[in-house]
């Protein structure tokens, strides 16, 4: 009887480790925040420790608004593309600007000087987002887009609290690029329009584009031209006595991803073009669809006139309202000590960190958010839509992207982790036996 205790005793503690592993992060809106043990909630909707607390957690959704990390601040620069080696992967990069100006998950390359973000057959593309935050500036790219019915390319700027200004390609329209914009995540399909490119090519073709924002307005320029603009007094909303209007800091992010997958929802597919082709003439050839960037660059622009300035190092929230007059900038330092630390407490794990301030610690589902496709307001949030989703809501999507979404462990989660969880039984059963034998 006593063997069989300690057998059972042994088997339980196996499947306790195992499940250990197997964790899924509480759900966050803004009507139901993290709880103090995961604070952050990143832009998915989720909570989580470590990778969750950097760029893209949500303050207003999060335990508090220090949950998250404060924000790096704004930083002018021409990015060429000769290497990766300023790029760092979502698991790596804990805070430090300094060390990484990139942040990237999917299967990024160089290939002649050029970005190259790349999407093989049935992933979920590649991201890039730059660790700075601007807080009004211009930013610009020479772009090539990839092509194709379902196939996405993007250049935007995205904040934490989900204002975003958008350049996107659908791959089934080489003639135009869509602009778009949103407030805090909130759908309003009359935001986005459409803007001919010369050549009518854009994946053939490179083209410059950018985007100029300031305080007052918005113009989105292709090859030097005007082709949009957004005044700050135009979106003006009377009912919640607020102008609608992008205004908090944030991240610019290029990416490519696949708004046709089939799994995705059916106003994404229309929106679009249809549903990917995942054996193309691009996938059988190279092997994945691509999408080229180079020489992007960033102007920062002087703070908001009356902006409170108690440094020079971050941008922080100082209230929930997630408005101009709610940021500040601080001295207050953006580095993590490991992926078991938050904005609570960002020195936890110090002695597990390398001198680099990247994590040596343990890396699990708790403290890097799971890889789902897209960018912005886009299929992969649990409460928001995108340009073109059906979806409503005010959560927006994420940086993370590049691998298959697990979250959910049922169709769409890996093999492995399907086995998993229904092993539990199987893994106690074998212990037992093998102990009394």
């Amino acid at each position: 009887m006593l063997r069989l205790q300690s057998a059972l005793f042994l088997a339980y503690l196996v499947v306790r480790s195992v499940a250990a592993d197997d964790f899924t992060p509480p759900n966050c809106s803004l009507d139901e925040h993290c709880p103090e043990k995961y604070p952050c909630c990143s832009v998915y909707g989720q909570c989580g420790t470590g990778a969750y607390c950097l760029g893209g957690c949500d303050p207003l959704m999060s335990y508090s608004l220090d949950s998250c990390a404060p924000m790096p601040i704004c930083e002018s620069k021409t990015y060429k593309w000769e290497n990766l080696d300023n790029a760092a992967t979502n698991s790596e990069y804990l805070g430090n600007a300094s060390a990484a100006d990139w942040v990237y998950s999917g299967e990024p390359k160089i290939e002649d000087g050029n970005l190259v973000l790349t999407m093989p057959k049935e992933s979920t593309g590649s991201l890039f987002a730059n660790n700075h935050y601007i807080w009004y500036g211009k930013i610009g790219a020479k772009i090539k887009s990839s092509r194709g019915a379902g196939v996405v390319t993007a250049f935007i700027l995205l904040s934490d609290t989900k204002d975003e200004i958008d350049y996107e390609w659908v791959g089934s329209d080489l003639a135009e690029v869509q602009t778009n914009y949103y407030f805090q995540g909130i759908l309003d399909y009359d935001n986005g329009g459409k803007s001919k490119v010369d050549g009518d090519n854009t994946y053939a073709d490179w083209h410059t584009y950018e985007i100029d924002w300031t305080p007052e307005k918005i113009d989105w320029l292709v090859d030097g031209d005007v082709v949009r603009t957004l005044t700050k007094e135009s979106t003006f909303n009377e009912s919640a006595d607020r102008y609608e209007y992008p205004q908090t800091p944030s991240r610019m992010q290029l990416s490519l991803w696949p708004a046709g997958q089939a799994s995705n929802a059916q106003g994404t597919i229309e929106w679009a073009g249809g549903e990917i082709d995942w054996d193309s003439e691009d996938i059988k050839n190279q092997g994945y669809y691509a999408a080229y960037y180079q020489d992007v660059t960033v102007e920062c622009y002087d703070p908001p006139s009356g902006a409170k300035i108690d440094g020079d190092v971050s941008y922080d929230f100082k209230d929930d309202k997630g408005l101009e007059s709610s940021v500040e900038i601080t001295d207050n330092k953006t580095v993590l000590a490991s992926l078991g630390a938050t904005g609570l407490d960002m020195d936890l794990g110090s002695n597990k960190t390398s001198s680099s301030g990247n994590s040596t610690g343990t890396i699990s589902n708790s403290t890097v958010p799971q890889n789902q496709g897209g960018t912005g307001n886009v299929v992969g949030s649990t409460s928001g839509g995108g340009s073109g989703s059906s979806n409503t809501g005010s959560s927006g999507g994420t940086f993370s992207q590049g691998t298959e979404d697990t979250t959910d462990g049922g169709e769409n989660a890996a093999p492995a982790e399907r086995v998993l969880k229904g092993s539990f039984f199987a893994v106690l059963v074998a212990v037992v036996v093998l102990i009394t034998m």
